[in-house]
């Protein structure tokens, strides 16, 4: 059971971040197009505030890739000279504290979010951009992140419950740089 919601969720993860890598590498075209165009005398506008509102929302939402991935930099100085339980403690503990770090943020962008729509707020650029756009994309990411380091956190303390030291190092641990390196 906790495999194929571990498959489930990396699966998801994987398309969210072919789907960021598709805006980012289209964000990227805009603004070659405005350098471009600008040579002519021409120019879109906005393309450096939509890169703005572009890399606030793939950040949020590639967090959650990095984390299925184990591409987040964790310092293990301490870590790899326990043993396997210890370590797995160790692990547990890190992704609980990053699923309460993401669980205030994704509380806390809320706010935010919501005195946006009660305002109408617009950006203060010629684009006047609408702000509840970019900031529904970035507290959704938030809020992803957060439900993706929740999950595995359940699904560590059902991993350690099982006494399965290998599946929780896999979901959870960190990778030294002799691991990285194979």
């Amino acid at each position: 059971m906790t495999t194929s919601i571990i498959a489930a969720i990396r699966r998801i993860n994987r398309t969210i971040a072919l789907l960021v890598g598709f805006v980012l590498i289209s964000c990227v075209f805009l603004i070659l197009a405005d350098i471009v165009f600008r040579e002519f005398g021409v120019s879109f506008g906005g393309s450096d505030e939509i890169s703005g509102y572009v890399m606030a929302g793939t950040a949020s939402w590639g967090m959650a890739y990095a984390l299925t991935e184990l591409a987040h930099v964790r310092i293990d100085l301490i870590r790899l000279r326990l043993r396997s339980m210890a370590q797995a403690l160790m692990d547990l503990f890190a992704i609980t504290a990053l699923a309460g770090t993401t669980i205030v943020i994704a509380v806390q962008g809320w706010p935010v979010l919501s005195k946006t729509l009660e305002r109408g707020s617009r950006a203060n650029t010629p684009l006047e951009t609408p702000l509840w756009i970019p900031q529904v994309f970035w507290l959704s990411g938030w809020v992803w992140f957060a439900t993706c380091a929740s999950l595995l956190v359940l699904l560590t303390l059902v991993l350690l419950w099982q006494r399965d030291l290998k599946q929780a190092d896999a979901l959870v641990g960190a990778r030294s740089e002799l691991e990285l390196e194979q």
